[in-house]
């Protein structure tokens, strides 16, 4: 129910506030580490990380109007892959800041970066923990993810990526090799090997 909570705060947020020109600018949603947030060890869950990325990415695509389009065509975002690296561990009550920004896109995806950034205390303004997104929207009805450059002029943008960063390369460079690297695996064929019980 928290995380409900937290979605329609960020929606209703966004309809009231003022919109983002994609590319150029990012959105900026503020939260706190909550009990409900904290793993055994009393720092805020791998995983909620990620959920609260949703979140970031949603205010994204309502500030800017991607929702609307999407919603207006019936397009279903994607997630294609998450890296994510964890600089600092954020605790109970700490507020912090999630920036989400689209940095470059192709054909039919886009790369977007999300940073946890404390807000407060005695680490305020320092990295809690960087990621990138890569994903895209896709069309059902045609089976096929729809053109970046048909999002950005939905949106009233140009519709032209901005340059590939080193950090975007490797970062695709990475997805690649472990995209390839499954498919050498045999992704989803059974295990050869077995325990006795």
């Amino acid at each position: 129910m928290n995380l409900w909570l937290r979605l329609i705060r960020v929606v209703i947020a966004g309809l009231l506030g003022n919109g983002l020109r994609l590319p150029q600018e990012c959105s900026r949603v503020t939260f706190r580490v909550w009990l409900h947030d904290l793993d055994p060890f009393g720092h805020m869950n791998n995983g909620r990380y990620l959920t609260i990325m949703d979140l970031g990415r949603s205010d994204l695509a309502v500030r800017s109007g991607l929702l609307r389009a999407a919603r207006r065509h019936k397009w279903t975002p994607i997630a294609s892959a998450v890296m994510i690296r964890f600089r600092r561990e954020m605790r109970l009550f700490q507020k912090f800041r999630l920036e989400t920004r689209i940095l470059w896109w192709d054909d039919t995806r886009s790369v977007i970066e999300q940073v946890f950034i404390h807000e407060g205390g005695v680490h305020d303004g320092q990295v809690a923990a960087h990621a990138l997104f890569l994903g895209g929207f896709y069309d059902r009805a045609i089976r096929k993810f729809v053109p970046i450059a048909r999002l950005m002029e939905e949106v009233g943008s140009s519709g032209e990526s901005p340059p590939m960063t080193p950090q975007v390369a490797a970062y695709l460079a990475t997805d690649d090799a472990m995209r390839a690297a499954i498919r050498r695996a045999g992704e989803g064929t059974p295990s050869k090997t077995s325990t006795a019980s």
